[in-house]
């Protein structure tokens, strides 16, 4: 393991130019100050753009400049510091350097991504040497994964403690969303696209829910799938297809592998958008369903991809204005059924956007616990929000970043 003591920074944002970046660098100022215990830089390709961000964030702290695709500048940037957080998407376009410069020097790193092919990727080729220079690579530290991961880990913890057996399936539904749409996500999504298109093998990544477990893991029981409208058993409600499911399920079964499989071989997880009881209900589902599967069907074609990262869709780097992240909020529940058929239900909310406001909130809490975590407390290699930080990181994002995580009679 490498010792990192000696290290100048604690923190470093790199992407602190983009959109999410420079909302990071807000919370992070409130939060840690620019001169306080926490040592923390800003870093990105343009000097001039980081001296903007700045004076506009307040972040009067080290700049650094570094290219995402220089392979000798990310080196010498996670040199410096214990921590460093990247908010450069898509990350299968600019991620790599970076992750693979952290693994390198026991550096520990937290991202936004929602890939789940760039993931594999990077687990497959960096696992081992995390583990042996004790950098712990936590992929998916905002709303794509963490109400998600840290909600059914949270929900498993619950149901141990009231009915001593865990839950062998757990359904995620999303009650209650408002926010502006992520101009990065979508532009990570549009990649994952293109990808397929040129390598389809990639298929088969991108439809296994157990994508991301250890080699050797990578299969398991059929799990269920939103994909139609249909009448939902467990929240008593109609339920439509959740966009970042695709995302959010491989995570948790991540979690739940790098544990053990502690919930069962069958254990099983899905998620879904509510969206009504009785007519109305299914009207909106049908119709939302409807919608998705026009956008993903025209998106999957090369020439209408272009017109609409051209014309159409919000751009990386664009997204709502403050009183909107502050007006957003999310409400997701959790309903779980145990082995012996006791049931319970779990709640996290978020007090923000969920894709902008929250997320940074998510980013910044997720980096602070790490930097504070020692490292034997899990060792290096690729984690899970959950699997890394567990009750530390719902303590710090209750405490500091307006979630919730609730236990519903």
């Amino acid at each position: 393991m490498i010792d990192r003591s000696s290290r100048p920074l604690d923190l470093v944002v790199f992407g602190a130019t983009s959109f999410v970046g420079q909302i990071l660098c807000r919370y992070l100022v409130d939060r840690h100050g620019t001169d306080g215990e926490v040592s923390w830089a800003i870093a990105g390709r343009s000097e001039s753009k980081l001296a903007e961000v700045a004076e506009a964030t307040g972040a009067d702290v080290e700049r650094i400049v570094a290219d995402a695709a220089d392979d000798e500048a990310m080196a010498e940037m996670v040199a410096r510091t214990k921590v460093v957080i990247s908010t450069v998407g898509p990350y299968a376009l600019y991620g790599s350097p970076l992750v693979a410069a952290a693994a390198a020097a026991g550096t520990d790193y937290c991202d936004l991504t929602g890939e789940p092919q760039w993931m594999q990727k990077m687990i497959d080729a960096h696992h081992d040497e995390a583990v042996e220079s004790g950098a712990r690579i936590v992929h998916a530290c905002g709303f794509d994964s963490i109400p998600s991961d840290l909600g059914t880990w949270f929900t498993q913890r619950r149901a141990e403690e009231e009915f001593g057996s865990h839950c062998e399936s757990i359904a995620m539904r999303v009650k209650a969303m408002k926010g502006g749409a992520s101009g990065g996500t979508i532009a990570s999504m549009m990649n994952v696209m293109e990808e397929v298109s040129s390598d389809p093998s990639l298929r088969k990544v991108l439809t296994n829910p157990y994508a991301l477990a250890p080699e050797g893991e990578r299969s398991g029981v059929r799990q269920p799938n939103v994909t139609i409208p249909q009448q939902d058993d467990a929240s008593d409600a109609w339920v439509a297809p959740f966009v970042m499911a695709s995302v959010n399920t491989r995570v948790v079964h991540r979690s739940h592998a790098l544990l053990g499989r502690p919930w069962g071989d069958g254990f099983l997880y899905d998620e879904a958008m509510m969206m009504g009881s009785g007519p109305a209900g299914a009207l909106k589902a049908g119709a939302l369903t409807g919608g998705l599967a026009g956008f993903m069907g025209v998106a999957a074609v090369g020439p209408a991809r272009s017109l609409l990262n051209k014309y159409v869709l919000p751009k990386p780097g664009t997204g709502p204005s403050p009183e909107d992240q502050e007006n957003g909020f999310f409400d997701i529940r959790f309903y779980g059924t145990t082995p012996s058929g006791d049931t319970i239900t779990t709640k996290v909310t978020g007090d923000r956007d969920p894709g902008y406001g929250s997320t940074a909130k998510m980013l910044g809490e997720a980096a602070t616990v790490l930097l504070e975590l020692p490292s034997e407390a899990t060792g290096g290699g690729f984690w899970t929000p959950s699997t890394a930080m567990g009750d530390d990181l719902i303590e710090a994002l209750e405490a500091n970043a307006g979630l919730t995580f609730t236990r519903i009679d």
